[in-house]
């Protein structure tokens, strides 16, 4: 017969063992993550909008986490081989993407790509919107959209037209206003907004739907003239200039930013990651910084943000494909 202390012993034993067993175990389904830092792969170099949402949620992150977000600048290729690096990377929670449209655009711009986005990622949430601007030169007569509608018309082909290269973001918003409003303009697309300001300043070009930070101070200042905002709600930046789709109903157009992993990383590791960047949405001081980029807060579970980029992606596909938007 089993004495009684040996029993309470084997017991006892027993039940440290459970304990050590779902310890690691947990450990081993993320419950102890991170236990060191993080990379966060930004498909473009330092300093532009996508870079500074980036390092603005990541100094949150690192603290919320207890462990260093690391920025890691991958430009090339339209965003595509920072893309490249996340798919590829192993899915442990390690590896992030700062999400932005070209993930969306990309899917249909490029016509071979190495990995389908939404199939070999997961992701994980929302950050911000970034209005676009539809500017004019203060030559042009029009101070609405819908006076802007009816001088393109009654001029078709003659206004230049500004964008920041072809396939970006400020090129396909006014392939869409296009698209949505019938009018003809003339394409000058340049290498980046920095040169296309240049030249609509001194009213070389008439029109631009440019990201609303380099464009601000210039508007601000009565050098341009902005007639509206390219999200479906105002700005707080613009507070005072009407939407887009106010004039256009349904347009939408703007800069969206998020998170994504590798697919086939753990969702206790995701549900983790989506709270943070939740809680970072909350944060006076983040909320401040983003809002001063003209950002729109989006926030929201994995699947809200799941559906907003297939969303982005259906809806540049069709605007690329009615648009004949090529890179050449």
């Amino acid at each position: 017969m089993i004495s009684r202390r040996r029993l309470l012993r084997a017991t006892a034993l027993g039940s440290i063992s459970a304990i050590s067993l779902k310890t690691l175990g947990g450990a081993a389904h993320g419950q102890a993550y991170p236990t060191r830092p993080l990379r966060w792969i930004v498909g473009y170099p330092p300093g532009g909008a996508t870079d500074i949402v980036a390092r603005i949620v990541g100094a949150y992150l690192s603290d919320a986490l207890g462990q260093q977000v690391i920025i890691e600048n991958r430009p090339g290729a339209g965003n595509n081989l920072g893309t490249e690096a996340v798919v590829s990377a192993a899915p442990d929670g390690y590896t992030l993407l700062l999400v932005n449209p070209a993930n969306a655009i990309n899917t249909t711009l490029y016509k071979k790509l190495s990995f389908n986005y939404l199939q070999d990622t997961i992701q994980v949430a929302g950050i911000i919107r970034v209005p676009n601007v539809m500017e004019v030169n203060p030559s042009v007569p029009a101070t609405t959209v819908a006076e802007f509608i009816a001088y393109a018309k009654a001029n078709p082909g003659k206004i230049n037209w500004a964008t920041s290269g072809n396939g970006t973001s400020v090129h396909l918003s006014g392939e869409l206003f296009k698209m949505m409003t019938g009018v003809q303009l003339q394409h000058v697309p340049y290498r980046g907004s920095a040169p296309a300001l240049t030249d609509m300043l001194s009213g070389q070009v008439q029109v631009m739907f440019d990201n609303m930070p380099p464009s601000l101070p210039h508007i601000k200042a009565g050098k341009l003239r902005a007639l509206a905002v390219t999200t479906a709600q105002r700005s707080e930046a613009l507070p005072d200039v009407p939407t887009v789709g106010e004039t256009v109903p349904g347009y939408e157009a703007s800069a969206f930013f998020g998170v994504a992993v590798p697919k086939g990383t753990p969702s206790n590791i995701v549900e983790r990651l989506n709270r943070e960047v939740n809680a970072a949405l909350k944060d006076p001081k983040v909320r401040t910084r983003l809002a001063e980029l003209g950002g729109i807060q989006i926030g929201g579970t994995p699947a809200d943000f799941t559906r907003l980029v297939t969303d982005e992606t259906a809806k540049w596909e069709k605007v690329i494909r009615v648009g004949k938007v090529t890179l050449e």
